[in-house]
């Protein structure tokens, strides 16, 4: 039977119908939630479609009535990855009567966690950097942090490589705290007995050839570079790769290099960048990709058309992210409304606490469901690891944790 390409969508609207009439009704009541992000900047390549996701699941929410008569108001603005414009919109927007708060760079979430804990306001971060729950309770990571990511990927290599002694990785990083951030927990994890010998750590710059750096790693016998970045230099990293004829055709082939990464690295967008370059990378992320069919993808795409988006924003793993960081915060309004209590910064931030046991929240966009409490605030804790096979990712074993993190 074809199937209808809205039917998977207006079951989600049924639903959200269903659980609207279970709300409590606050007739004409505006929700005021806000989102400060990198539309354009050092790492647009994912706030770019990261914003549209969060815009056109908060339209989503508006257009069906997941929240009864209530709506919500959440402008978008620009910050082009600088952290006093951050701050700059962060206040506007508390001028304005935000109650939710959808922030985005590891280094503006750092500065402003103070502000964060100060105003009491709960915070969904595109950043999964780990030092942020430390840094404020108020801040919900919506998957698991950068550093369960670059983990992960770092113990497939320990457990799959195949050649003679210990593996030699390079890590090639973001050249900022958001680069920097699964480095001091990976050190751990080599000192505590995961089996890799770090070579040597590459904050790359806005280089568009990466011929030496490619042939300085392989005269130190690096086989695996791990990498904690976005797609951009990515891309140009693999492309060159692939040129001198320097990246593996198998996992851990000897002489060449196999590429790896987490969260900001990989995903359809990497592909569309690297073309057949990106062929055998691995990575890992909490996220499902369209490429794996299944109700996630449908939800997605379907999502996207509604909203008239391109193909490369529909199949943006960055755009499932920014829908799924809308998504908590609607829950956490509407199982507030629910419960029949005023819907504040303070009562949200209860009801994000109490989302474990029976109450965790399960989103399509994810691999596992969203869990919080006062002693664990990150979202989803499970990674899946994924590899390009014939242009597009595929999954390789089921989603799991990394054994040296806890």
């Amino acid at each position: 039977m074809k199937r209808n390409r809205f039917g998977y969508l207006a079951v989600v609207m049924a639903v959200a119908a269903g659980l609207a009439c279970s709300a409590p009704a606050v007739a004409g009541e505006t929700y005021q939630l806000g989102l400060s992000l990198a539309i354009t900047g050092p790492t647009s390549d994912a706030g770019n479609p990261y914003s549209k996701g969060v815009e056109d699941y908060m339209r989503f929410a508006n257009d069906t009535g997941i929240l009864g008569d209530a709506k919500i108001d959440c402008p978008i603005r620009d910050d082009m990855y600088e952290t006093a414009v951050s701050k700059r919109n962060f206040e506007d927007f508390l001028d304005q009567g935000m109650i939710f708060f959808l922030s985005y760079a590891t280094g503006a979430n750092q500065a402003l966690a103070p502000d964060f804990t100060e105003v009491q306001i709960p915070v969904i971060p595109a950043s999964m950097d780990s030092s942020l729950m430390k840094a404020s309770p108020y801040i919900f990571l919506p998957i698991a942090s950068y550093s369960h990511q670059y983990v992960g990927v770092a113990e497939y290599v320990a457990a799959n490589h195949k050649g003679d002694g210990t593996a030699k990785v390079a890590a090639f990083i973001h050249p900022s705290a958001f680069g920097r951030a699964p480095l001091a927990d990976f050190e751990a994890a080599v000192a505590a007995g995961l089996k890799l010998d770090l070579v040597e750590v590459v904050e790359h710059g806005k280089d568009l050839d990466n011929s030496a750096l490619l042939q300085r790693l392989a005269s130190k016998g690096v086989q695996y570079v791990l990498c904690q970045t976005v797609q951009s230099p990515v891309a140009t990293l693999l492309n060159d790769a692939q040129r001198l004829g320097m990246t593996a055709k198998t996992f851990g082939e000897p002489g060449k290099i196999t590429f790896m990464g987490a969260h900001y690295t990989g995903g359809n967008d990497l592909i569309a960048l690297a073309g057949t370059a990106a062929e055998g990378f691995h990575w890992t992320t909490s996220y499902r990709v369209t490429s794996e069919k299944g109700p996630w993808t449908d939800w997605q795409l379907d999502m996207a058309k509604k909203y008239g988006r391109d193909d490369k924003t529909a199949n943006s793993h960055n755009y499932a992210s920014g829908m799924m960081a809308a998504q908590v915060a609607v829950e956490a309004i509407r199982r507030t409304r629910e419960a029949d209590q005023k819907v504040t910064k303070e009562t949200l931030y209860e009801t994000l606490n109490q989302m474990n046991g029976d109450k965790v929240f399960t989103s399509l966009a994810a691999v596992g469901p969203v869990t919080y409490s006062t002693t664990d605030r990150m979202g989803v804790d499970n990674v899946q690891l994924y590899v390009v096979k014939d242009g597009v990712f595929r999954s390789v074993g089921q989603p799991f944790k990394p054994k040296y993190l806890k």
